[in-house]
């Protein structure tokens, strides 16, 4: 599995983007956490106008296996949340680099996050 060089980790297995010119960082889970999950059922995700905090939980992911609880990489505003993932809670699995995103955020802080090369080597050790 291969992880987009132009994204940041967490060590929770979500993905973030750089800021765009607004500010604003879109997030979603890795391929490597939507696989350990399984067939993910149920979203619950922040909503417009809350605020997350970097590290902090602000949803929860139910698959067939389990409950996942989704944390923030970042501190700041969601400024959209992703309607397609609501509606058809299979592209998280299908697709979680592009369609399957989960929310975007006004960045106000930036938790600890990894390159795609140290987020691989976390996930898969012996690459």
């Amino acid at each position: 599995m291969s992880n987009p060089q132009h994204l940041q980790y967490t060590e929770e297995h979500e993905w973030l983007t750089a800021a765009d010119a607004d500010g604003v960082s879109t997030i979603g889970i890795t391929q490597h956490a939507a696989d350990a999950l399984g067939d993910i059922v149920y979203v619950d995700l922040p909503a417009v106008g809350d605020t997350v905090t970097a590290g902090e939980t602000c949803g929860e992911l139910e698959s067939t296996k389990s409950v996942s609880d989704l944390y923030s990489p970042v501190t700041g505003e969601i400024t959209e949340v992703n309607e397609d993932v609501k509606n058809d809670n299979t592209l998280v699995n299908s697709d979680p680099f592009s369609g399957g995103w989960l929310f975007k955020v006004r960045v106000e802080a930036t938790g600890k996050v990894l390159t795609a090369d140290e987020y691989t080597a976390l996930t898969n050790p012996s690459a």
